[in-house]
């Protein structure tokens, strides 16, 4: 998630950590090196000149330049200054003051609009609500298929509208708003059309839907992936039609990531959710400062915490933090907590979350490889007991048959031992220790 972004900005960390005091000539190469990382990961020009105006004003004030750890501070502004253009606070969702809530998704052709519905409708189900899917797309009656799949995996209800109804839109909305009141469903989750590009017909249609919902939200579903293009389409519609929130789509696949740092300066929307994966469990709250922190490679473990709080069996987890502080850790633990983190999401995306130093350094640094999980099963599956418990044993011969029995090369065998003997290293790290004694973890 924002690889390229994050290791621009690290790099420019790195080198003021490396000075022994900041000046303005070593500020300004500082300075130099974030504005390349955000126009190459495709951030808004006037942005990053804004951001570079604040962050030169800041760290060259004459209380810290003569501060003890002028460096700490200096990164300390970066961040804030991140946080802000990121939209500062979290920002939930409105409700209505008389249910059913409505929650409009407005957006191009493409951008992951309608599986977002469904992704919204399984969160706002998890946390108490009982929402209902309709599909609002004029032009194109198969549309009301798509959401209607959705629904029915997700077990949640779907209003389909008939033929007739598709005709008189404004009468089957009444409707659907009355079903959804007697029936407490809320909230109604309204799709709307999508086009390639924005046109009239397509504003017309989505105004006429807005005058007679009337919704307590208008989000616009930005594919982060198209950069620049998500911005400036999030304009285009909230010129004409308004919006009230964002939530940007792909945001694991991004490679620049410049919407993600765009979008809510130049739009001033907030974004609210961020689309992680393309499962319908990968939609997350966006914290804005969690998020910066995670691109500077200071990580987030509240998400991951949370992530594990909903997902990992608790006395499973309380035995192996138990194992890890005695230094029990063995082949057969690597296995169940590989196994752990996969219902948590992929492992690349949990590791981001962990601040790139310290002990977790050489853990960031590819460790573990998303592709290599069901390989490093499969060679721990064709070890003896024996073997498991205490890898040390395993010699040449052993892993030669355990590579025929896995199905993996020898060269894979060496590989996922140096790893998990990489691991106990740095479970041993007091730093490490410390972190497995904190009450929550």
């Amino acid at each position: 998630m924002l690889d390229q972004l994050s290791d621009g900005l690290q790099k420019a960390l790195k080198f003021l950590r490396g000075e022994g005091k900041v000046t303005e000539k070593n500020m300004t190469e500082a300075l130099r090196m974030v504005r390349l990382a955000f126009l190459e990961a495709d951030v808004n020009y006037t942005v990053v000149k804004e951001f570079e105006k604040k962050i030169r004003e800041k760290a060259l004030n004459e209380k810290v330049l003569e501060s003890l750890t002028p460096a700490q501070q200096v990164i300390k502004i970066i961040r804030d200054e991140l946080t802000v253009i990121l939209g500062s606070n979290d920002r939930k969702l409105n409700i209505g003051s008389i249910p059913p809530s409505k929650y409009m998704l407005v957006g191009l052709q493409g951008s992951g609009k309608t599986t977002t519905c469904g992704k919204l409708g399984r969160l706002l189900s998890q946390a108490g609500g009982n929402p209902l899917f309709v599909s609002f797309d004029l032009k194109r009656p198969a549309a009301q298929d798509q959401l209607q799949m959705i629904a029915h995996n997700l077990k949640l209800p779907f209003y389909r509208l008939s033929r007739g109804q598709m005709e008189k839109p404004l009468k089957a909305l009444a409707e659907v708003m009355e079903q959804a009141r007697i029936q407490s469903q809320s909230p109604l989750i309204v799709d709307t059309a999508g086009r390639l590009h924005v046109d009239q017909d397509l504003m017309d249609e989505l105004l006429l839907i807005k005058k007679t919902l009337v919704p307590d939200e208008v989000i616009y579903v930005g594919d982060a992936m198209t950069g620049q293009d998500a911005v400036k389409s999030a304009l285009a519609f909230d010129e004409q039609i308004g919006l009230t929130s964002v939530i940007l789509t792909k945001l694991d696949g991004d490679a620049r990531g410049g919407a993600a740092l765009s979008i809510v300066s130049v739009t001033g929307k907030p974004i609210k959710y961020v689309g992680v994966g393309e499962k319908y469990d990968q939609l997350e709250m966006f914290h804005p400062d969690r998020m910066a922190s995670r691109i500077l490679g200071m990580g987030d473990m509240l998400t991951l915490i949370e992530k594990a709080e909903s997902e990992a069996d608790t006395e499973e987890a309380a035995e192996m933090a138990r194992k890890m502080r005695r230094q029990e850790f063995t082949l057969d633990d690597f296995r169940k907590q590989i196994l752990q983190f996969k219902k948590m999401g992929s492992m690349s995306q949990m590791l981001s979350m962990l601040p790139q130093g310290g002990p977790f350094r050489n853990l960031n640094k590819g460790i573990i490889d998303d592709k290599k999980i069901l390989h490093f099963e499969a060679i721990i599956n064709s070890m003896t007991p024996k073997e498991r418990e205490n890898p040390k044993i395993v010699s040449g011969s052993r892993r030669a048959r355990i590579s025929r029995g896995s199905g993996r090369s020898v060269s894979d065998v060496n590989q996922l031992l140096k790893q998990f003997f990489e691991m106990q290293k740095m479970m041993k790290k007091s730093t490490f220790q410390k972190l497995l004694g904190m009450k929550g973890i």
